[in-house]
């Protein structure tokens, strides 16, 4: 390389000291010395400046080539882009047809668990209001029968007596009492009955209202966020949650 610049500098001076041509701005310079200087010159550039120029020469081609696998790798990753969008929406709406089955089998679940509890709840009911109502009836009839064998004995009693006037009078007082005594005996028993009736229901009632409750919860949890933080769901096979109801707890 050092020689190309001093072949350069021999020309400069060669031209610079050549003899000029008469009104004209030119000179006369020895031909075979420049010839041989330049080449020199050409000889001592070094391979690579040719090699560049044929890349400068190819530029346009390199850059196409360069543009077209540009191209190609944008369009290939916009196309897996796409498929990995397209793969993310297919699983999410997968997940989401899960979510909405599972929500929906709860519900069923609930509701058919709704149905059985207060099935079960009318059957209990009915059962307890027929005992009662047998109950009731037997307190009944033997609160008849005490008071219809009062009063037979009563009249016995008077009938005995009738003769003596001291005696009658006192039969009519204790008949009176012993009627007295029986229909106090038979209030006696219907309040007894119909406080026991009374107590039934409102045992009933209440576990009316404890399965109304039970339900109306399940079914506003159902109705919560799912999968979300207070989202906790409802056990069904637990049975009924205690609670403190009219001063005692109940189950």
């Amino acid at each position: 390389m050092y020689r190309v610049f001093e072949a350069l500098d021999e020309l400069v001076t060669i031209v610079e000291e050549a003899r000029g041509v008469p009104m004209t701005s030119g000179c006369v310079v020895p031909r075979g010395d420049v010839l041989e200087l330049l080449d020199d010159v050409r000889d001592a550039i070094p391979a690579e400046l040719d090699d560049a120029q044929d890349v400068l020469d190819h530029r346009d081609e390199v850059l196409t080539k360069a543009r077209t696998e540009s191209e190609t790798s944008v369009t290939s990753a916009r196309a897996e882009a796409e498929q990995t969008v397209s793969q993310a929406r297919a699983e999410a709406e997968h997940m989401l047809a899960e979510a909405r089955a599972r929500a929906e089998r709860m519900v069923s679940e609930a509701q058919a668990e709704a149905e059985r509890t207060v099935t079960a709840g009318r059957r209990e009911y009915e059962d307890l209001v027929g005992r009662s109502q047998d109950e009731a009836d037997r307190m009944i009839q033997a609160g008849r029968t005490s008071y219809e064998r009062a009063v037979e004995e009563g009249r016995a009693e008077q009938a005995r007596l009738v003769e003596q006037t001291e005696v009658v009078r006192a039969a009519h007082a204790e008949a009176s009492r012993l009627v007295d005594a029986a229909n106090a005996e038979s209030e006696r028993l219907r309040g007894e009955c119909d406080a026991y009736v009374d107590s039934k229901l409102a045992d009933f009632e209440d576990l009316l209202g404890r399965t109304l409750r039970t339900v109306t919860k399940g079914r506003q949890q159902l109705r919560g966020p799912i999968g979300g933080p207070s989202a906790v769901p409802f056990d069904y096979q637990d049975g009924y949650r205690e609670e403190e109801v009219g001063g005692r707890l109940r189950r």
